[in-house]
């Protein structure tokens, strides 16, 4: 019974070692896809490839990627053409990224701008690298309801128009109805 139970031992050791290797290649490959560009890891790499690649805006919705990559295919050797999609409807946004394998195909690339693509009058421009920290969406403060009319704003009471109470007398601290 001890050397069944040693037996088993041996056993479980070798599946161990086993499972090292295998553990071992995985992360190998894994390093290995990673260094091909397919996960750009640091800034200065997003950087690069934001370098060889292009905005295409109003692409046709029915348009796939290997026709884009077909109407581009004379600026340079293509490395990546992705079409962005709603992520609840999965319908195509009308805009594509295309990314090359030179910086110069960049350039000619531009040239196809104001070009037929399916019909439609297609925009071109170079790839714009995204800050972080910095939106091209924030239009500023007080949006909304801090600049309503007669509202409260930046911790002054504003003059009031017409009527002395409106509303539920929100402007003065010292009127509580409930």
């Amino acid at each position: 019974e001890l050397e069944a139970i040693k037996a088993k031992v041996r056993e479980m050791e070798k599946e161990d070692e086993r499972l090292k290797e295998l553990q071992l290649e995985a992360e190998r490959h894994f390093l290995m896809s990673s260094e091909a560009g397919l996960f750009p890891k640091t800034t200065e790499e997003k950087i690069e490839s934001d370098q060889r690649s292009i905005y295409v805006g109003n692409v046709d919705y029915g348009g796939t990627a290997e026709e884009l990559e077909s109407h581009f295919n004379s600026c340079g050797q293509i490395n990546r053409v992705t079409i962005l999609c709603d992520k609840f409807s999965g319908h195509p946004k009308g805009y594509a990224y295309i990314e090359f394998e030179e910086k110069s195909s960049v350039k000619a690339a531009v040239e196809l701008d104001e070009s037929v693509f399916r019909g439609r009058l297609i925009k071109v421009l170079p790839k714009r690298t995204n800050m972080p920290g910095i939106s091209s969406t924030d239009r500023g403060r007080y949006r909304g309801r801090f600049r309503a009319r007669g509202g409260y704003y930046g911790g002054q009471y504003p003059q009031v128009r017409g009527r002395m109470y409106r509303g539920r007398a929100r402007l003065w601290p010292w009127y509580f109805p409930y």
